[in-house]
């Protein structure tokens, strides 16, 4: 709890999205609901006449984007804290968030405690992300092996990322689960991966990248 009640705004296209958090807020003490609205233009204006003190956003909307509108928003009022819900998991969706100035992240899957702590933290300043974006970032940061950029600079840092687990023996799945990315994801990074290096098949990449040292493997 704050001790005061935080003023929050709510932007997101779908209104029964809308209503339910409505719904969420009129249940609790600390939160009043101070304005709505349904696209990124909106949500810019109705920001600037309420002056809340946490906006929820969703990070697509129609015309101006959620990410576009915090970008605005916190040019014009740097001290709103924002928050992107949405349910979009991907890794550049949340750095993208970051960059914006978001300083939370929740999926709309998340329950109403989690959502609610999330409000309660921005209010004070400090930044959140949910459990499962957490998770991510922390597979994600704690996965740059130095190296594998060096190694093999045509590959992106999350190609280096694949080959080095592929280079382990991983098969497919298991590189989505330690990555914290969908199996057709790890799909479509193997199949640059092996384009990029012009190597055959998975054996070939996996012979190329214990030379240079992945997989754990000490290049000669």
């Amino acid at each position: 709890m704050t001790g005061r009640v935080i003023r929050l705004f709510i932007a997101d296209d779908h209104t029964l999205f809308r209503e339910g958090l409505q719904a969420l807020f009129d249940s609790v003490d600390d939160v009043e609901v101070v304005g709505e609205a349904d696209d990124g233009e909106s949500a810019i204006a109705g920001v600037t006449e309420t002056l809340p003190d946490v906006v929820l956003t969703d990070v697509k909307m129609p015309g101006i984007s959620g990410l576009e509108a915090t970008q605005s928003i916190l040019r014009a009022s740097p001290s709103v804290g924002v928050i992107m819900v949405t349910m979009l998991e991907a890794d550049d969706s949340v750095f993208a968030a970051m960059r914006a100035g978001a300083r939370g992240y929740v999926l709309k899957g998340a329950d109403q405690s989690e959502m609610l702590r999330a409000i309660r933290a921005v209010a004070v300043g400090e930044a959140l992300f949910g459990p499962d974006i957490a998770a991510r970032l922390m597979r994600f940061f704690a996965a740059l092996e130095p190296g594998g950029s060096d190694a093999f600079p045509e590959l992106t840092q999350r190609e280096s990322q694949v080959l080095d687990r592929i280079a382990q023996g991983y098969n497919n799945a298991r590189i989505a689960r330690e990555l914290g990315i969908s199996q057709k994801t790890v799909l479509n990074h193997v199949s640059n991966v092996l384009g990029k290096l012009q190597v055959a098949d998975r054996a070939e990449a996996i012979i190329r990248a214990r030379d240079a040292g992945l997989g754990g493997a000490k290049p000669d």
